[in-house]
């Protein structure tokens, strides 16, 4: 009875230690803070990194995910916050060059396909519905873009760690692939390829593309951040100056009464 005794507390242990290590394993780690130009009251939106970010969207998001809410034309100085630093021709030459072709109609009311205007929205490139994504990825339709920072808790911090949470060791095989930094760890979305998205003059590694890219979809949740923290800054300038004119017109008051 002793020896059976024994044996059923071993296993009972193993289960324990078992659970332990599983419910560890679920534990979502905090979040690494980053360094970003557009953080804290004056920071701004360092335009190299919105074009550069821009460029890791169209070579690495774009094949799985559109976004929506962001056209080519509000890339120019036109667009809201002045855009990302392209002029009126590069816009162009950028919603014209996108692999997609958009459908419309031609003099004659009939269907026809098109080069991409500045009017556009960038769309995926692997599907053309939702049905089609649903058959690539098991059932999962990946998230449109144009808010997921502002949609995230953490927000540039969590999507940041997102696209670096994927451990090459817990990643051989998928789908669901593993994220570290992900709630419950199991995504759809695979490791995605970076560190190979060179540009002029630099050379790419994974963790500035990553940084580069969080800037444009930052940039994409809030284009019009710089003009809303210069309006905060006028309006925190104005109070100032009212509450001294209404501190010395006080003082003015009380010392003719007194």
């Amino acid at each position: 009875m002793r020896a059976l005794a024994a044996v059923f507390a071993a296993v009972v242990a193993l289960l324990a230690l078992g659970t332990v290590v599983e419910a560890q394993d679920e534990v979502t780690p905090p979040l690494p803070r980053q360094q970003w130009s557009f953080a804290g009251p004056f920071g701004t939106y360092d335009r190299a990194a919105l074009q550069r970010g821009f460029g890791v969207y169209q070579n690495v998001c774009e094949n799985c995910h559109s976004l929506e809410l962001v056209h080519f034309g509000d890339l120019g100085a036109d667009g809201p916050g002045g855009g990302i630093g392209y002029s009126e021709e590069q816009v162009k030459a950028i919603a014209a060059a996108s692999p997609k072709q958009y459908a419309d109609t031609d003099d004659n009311g009939q269907p026809i396909q098109r080069p991409g205007r500045p009017t556009d929205t960038p769309l995926p490139l692997n599907y053309d519905n939702v049905k089609q994504a649903k058959a690539l990825f098991n059932g999962a339709v990946p998230p449109d873009l144009s808010l997921i920072v502002k949609a995230r808790e953490g927000g540039a911090d969590y999507v940041y760690a997102f696209l670096s949470g994927f451990p090459e060791d817990k990643n051989q095989s998928g789908p669901p692939y593993y994220d570290e930094y992900f709630p419950g760890h199991r995504v759809a979305m695979p490791p995605p390829p970076l560190a190979g998205n060179d540009v002029p003059g630099i050379k790419a590694t994974a963790d500035q593309e990553r940084h580069d890219v969080v800037t444009f979809l930052s940039w994409a949740s809030e284009p019009t951040m710089e003009d809303r923290k210069r309006t905060g800054v006028k309006v925190l300038i104005f109070l100032v100056a009212m509450a001294g004119v209404l501190y010395f017109a006080k003082r003015q008051i009380w010392a003719e009464l007194h």
